[in-house]
């Protein structure tokens, strides 16, 4: 079939959030490209009774309307609905992040108030989102509840005629934001306050269930909570939720990642825990229900994401099919690996070899790619991106590992938040284990050994080049270079930083934790060469993360390049940049982990 594209990659439709009506005939989804949150809107029968057919050009956010008559959704930030039969119009020339449908032609909207303009030179906090209440027969609009000044995050609708749940933060920014949720029951009362990073609101009768983190709460280890009197219903399970979804009639259901794989499991309501349903191999995806019928995106190892449906304890069927000629090649194998840590933890990732060939085929030139979070893994999916490159490479010679060491997702609370203050540390060991055992197996050849990764994985591949000289090349995408400027800088803000890198520039004058933790600290040490990429306008990581390992390396005289993609954020949008991503780390690759050839 030939060489696997670059362009090939990058133009792949993503289908995303799949919506099943409330009478579970039919779904809504989204065909996005390049990790857009918007795309075309597209219909399909839920049981697979005719083709996919497009519904609107733009749009995001799709949810149903009770009666299962129409799909809301934003298009340019403005609510839209567009009847199954009809086309779109637009519900008010207002701009929001959420339309959420009630009964009886109204609609709840999350958007910016109408505050006067301040001061333009003053550096003020970001102004909060609104509660609004759209009448659908009039197009009124007007203040919905009675939440004070404190931002409205999300809302959910309650399944028969209960009140309508509302998230809120005491402002806009993240810091605190996250860090003082409260919920509130409109025309109601205001429930305990949750834990912090409270999200995905769902009824469960009259109750109210969402997602946390549980306590220390800022480093990883998500669990879903009874909002009414604070039990954790996940509390000292081995696997970690993902999702949570209301079923109007009957206890919620949950996406759980379980090492490798995903499942699906409901809240039992007499033992108040979740229990499994069903298993699939690799990667579940934006769960929703509607009259007895789940829609997922799925993905495995050798089948791109494509939205499947079915009963909720399965069996799940493919209703589309956006990637045909991607899942019509042949690829090398990708194999699951199970080994143990230093001290005994066990651990899960994936070894990925180049089509054609098998362990016996090696050594090969190893590329270890770093996932992101720390509270992120590698599943048993399509690892087929811009930033999942592991087949990208594996086509080009390489073989490719994708560890998951501790404070990854998908073995419990304890797993996750064992990294809290010590980036760098276990979990750093733990993919130098994982690495050796793939050379002593004649996998991978010691002497052509690359590292990467994007974000918390950028951090670990610039601490493997400072604290190593095992590889001979890294490449740094939006990675974290020192702790302390990034509690000063990054949009996260200091408490959630220091709760992975240690502690924060004004904890007096030092020496601090987050020293310690930072790969700047040893850039006297790297002699590996670094292929630094970033976005320009990363709020997330800022540039200036990027620009400082850049200006130590060029001091110290290592050799590396610095790409900066101008109007890019954390995660690269635009296509051309996508495409030089591929290229430009491949090429860094080739050129330091394999040997000339002859003239």
């Amino acid at each position: 079939m030939g060489n696997l594209s670059a362009e090939a990659i990058v133009d792949r439709i993503l289908p995303r959030e799949p919506r099943v009506s409330p009478d579970g005939r039919w779904v809504a989804y989204l065909a996005t490209t390049r990790g857009h949150a918007a795309g075309e809107l597209w219909l399909v029968p839920a049981h697979g009774s005719g083709p996919p057919r497009k519904l609107a050009g733009t749009a995001e956010a799709p949810r149903w309307a009770p009666d299962s008559g129409s799909v809301f959704f934003l298009a340019d930030a403005r609510p839209h609905r567009i009847a199954l039969t009809g086309d779109a119009e637009r519900l008010a020339d207002r701009a929001v992040t959420a339309c959420v449908p009630l009964p009886g032609d109204l609609a709840v909207l999350i958007g910016p108030g109408e505050e006067p303009p301040g001061d333009p030179y003053l550096r003020a906090p970001e102004p909060p989102d609104r509660l609004w209440l759209l009448d659908l027969t009039t197009g009124e609009v007007r203040p919905h509840g009675d939440l004070g000044d404190r931002h409205v995050v999300e809302a959910a609708a309650h399944p028969g005629a209960g009140p309508l749940a509302v998230l809120t933060w005491p402002v806009a920014d993240p810091c605190p934001g996250m860090l003082e949720p409260r919920l509130h029951l409109v025309g109601g009362r205001d429930l305990p306050a949750p834990a912090v990073e409270a999200s995905a609101l769902t009824w469960w009768g009259d109750r109210l269930l969402y997602r946390g983190r549980t306590p220390p709460g800022l480093v990883g280890g998500d669990a879903i909570f009874d909002a009414e009197d604070g039990t954790n219903l996940t509390e000292g399970m081995s696997v970690c939720p993902v999702d949570l979804v209301q079923v109007d009639d009957g206890p919620p259901l949950a996406l759980f990642a379980e090492g490798l794989d995903t499942t699906i499991r409901r809240l039992d309501p007499a033992t108040r825990r979740f229990t499994e349903i069903a298993r699939a191999p690799g990667s579940l995806e934006f769960l929703s229900h509607g009259g007895g019928v789940v829609a997922v995106v799925a993905s495995t190892a050798t089948e791109p994401d494509d939205v499947h449906t079915g009963p909720p304890g399965g069996p799940l069927t493919r209703l589309t099919d956006v990637s045909p000629e991607l899942r019509a090649r042949t690829w090398g194998p990708q194999e699951r690996l199970s080994h143990r840590a230093a001290d005994g933890l066990e651990l899960d990732g994936l070894l990925v070899l180049p089509p054609g060939t098998t362990r016996q085929d090696g050594p090969f030139p190893l590329v270890t790619l770093v996932h992101g979070g720390p509270y992120d893994r590698w599943s048993d999916r399509f690892v087929v991106g811009w930033h999942r490159q592991a087949r990208w490479l594996a086509e080009d010679g390489f073989a490719v590992f994708l560890p998951n060491p501790r404070g990854s997702q998908g073995h419990g609370h304890a797993f996750a938040v064992s990294v809290a203050g010590e980036v760098g540390g276990a979990e750093w060991t733990d993919i130098l284990t994982g690495i050796d055992l793939l050379i002593d197996a004649g996998v991978a050849d010691p002497d052509r050994l690359g590292i990467g990764g994007g974000s918390h994985g950028g951090f670990l591949a610039a601490w493997a080049a400072a604290r190593s000289d095992r590889f001979a090349a890294a490449y740094v995408n939006a990675g974290i270079s020192d702790w302390g400027m990034l509690a000063a800088t990054g949009e996260q803000g200091p408490p959630f930083e220091a709760a992975l890198g240690g502690s924060i520039g004004w904890e007096g004058p030092g020496p601090h934790r987050h020293d310690r933790n930072s790969p700047i600290s040893y850039a006297a040490d790297i002699r590996t060469p670094i292929l630094l990429v970033h976005g320009e306008d990363d709020t997330n990581v800022p540039l200036s993360q990027a620009e400082f390992l850049h200006r130590a390396l060029r001091h110290f005289g290592v050799e590396h390049e610095f790409a900066v993609y101008p109007g890019e954020n954390h995660s690269l949008r635009g296509r051309e940049h996508q495409l030089d991503f591929l290229h430009r780390t491949r090429e860094w690759y080739t050129r330091w982990l394999k040997p000339a050839r002859p003239a």
